[in-house]
């Protein structure tokens, strides 16, 4: 599962064990954009849940608290894993010492999960909200939101407490290929439990909930047309036209996500020899692009998240409609219901 850096190597050992350095152009080009990517994803993403925080309108909202964990995972990992992998390119070695090799991979594996299950989350949310609108409030209240928080940042890095302690394989440096990744001890090795449970899985619950949102709201579009006419439509086109924009914008992300890591994985399988490293460092680069593009889709495509920057690019502190200035999450009780992105759709069905 060592999507983003675990083949992308500078070096390289062929069967005969004769190194084979890649191209200094290569590894200058892969460290100069290393350092890009890290810029761009620590600021956009630090604006994005700051945005987001500050805007009243999201900030009551459900999705918006997953969204905010996503990318808070790709903040995490554009200032501390992108700088890491700079040094090694830039150095054509790691020179960091093993605390640095340690942590590399414990946040890249972390981070990784948590965009997955952050994904995973907004995809239940969304369904939720559209297949089982009377439940949504009394399942998305502060208390229930802030548990899954804590479920899915605990889920994602006590999954690496067994490789940290030395208990399943071990977190260290492979010279080989001169990456700091989970390695075997004693011929075992957690990575494939790692790779399903913090990616297949996720990747397959996401699939599978978008194809069900997407027969739900079919279905009910059908049943809603053959029984109540244009009246009702009317009355709810605002409301359904929102959560539409909102389910199809989590759903870009997700796709984002996997064309960014598509081409690594497959360089994996067609050239697991690491024949063409040139390849490699190609399909590590789009792989790294997935911690900096969320922030770019959120202003591209969503009218209420490009109102979000510009409330705190352009105006600063922006009153809303009640007079009121905005600040942090409304108060209320842990047992509130936060609203779905319209804030009627959690009392009637969709």
């Amino acid at each position: 599962m060592d999507h983003r850096t675990g083949n992308d190597t500078i070096l390289l050992v062929q069967a005969t064990d004769h190194p084979i350095q890649f191209p200094r152009s290569v590894t200058i080009f892969a460290a100069a954009c290393a350092i890009l990517f890290s810029i761009v994803g620590v600021v956009g993403n630090l604006v994005t849940v700051i945005a987001l925080l500050r805007y009243a309108r999201l900030r009551r909202h459900a999705t918006t608290a997953f969204v905010i964990s996503l990318s808070v995972s790709d903040l995490i990992f554009a200032a501390v894993n992108l700088p890491l992998t700079a040094s090694r390119y830039l150095n054509e070695a790691w020179v960091l010492g093993e605390t640095l090799c340690q942590v590399f991979p414990l946040f890249f594996y972390g981070n990784v999960a948590v965009s997955l299950l952050s994904m995973v989350a907004i995809t239940i949310n969304r369904y939720v909200l559209i297949s089982r609108a009377e439940i949504y409030a009394q399942i998305y209240t502060r208390r229930g939101i802030t548990l899954m928080l804590i479920a899915i940042w605990t889920l994602s890095f006590s999954l690496l407490i067994p490789p940290l302690l030395g208990v399943w394989g071990t977190l260290g440096l492979d010279p080989a290929t001169f990456s700091c990744t989970i390695l075997k001890k004693d011929g075992k090795s957690p990575k494939k439990l790692l790779f399903v449970v913090g990616f297949l899985v996720p990747c397959l619950v996401i699939i599978v909930s978008y194809l069900c949102i997407y027969w739900k709201v079919r279905t009910s579009r059908k049943n809603l047309e053959a029984h109540t006419g244009g009246a009702r439509r009317k009355k709810t086109g605002f409301q359904r036209r929102e959560d539409s924009r909102v389910t199809r914008l989590m759903l870009t992300i997700f796709l984002c996500f996997l064309l960014c890591f598509l081409p690594l994985m497959l360089a994996n399988v067609i050239d697991d020899q690491i024949k063409i490293p040139v390849l490699h460092v190609v399909a590590s680069l789009l792989a790294w692009a997935s911690s900096v593009v969320n922030p770019f889709i959120y202003a591209g495509t969503n009218k209420l998240y490009r109102e979000a920057y510009r409330q705190l690019l352009c105006c600063g502190s922006k009153k809303s409609k009640n007079g009121k200035i905005d600040g942090p999450i409304n108060g209320g009780g842990q047992g509130r219901a936060i609203h779905s992105h319209s804030s009627k759709m959690s009392s009637q069905p969709t």
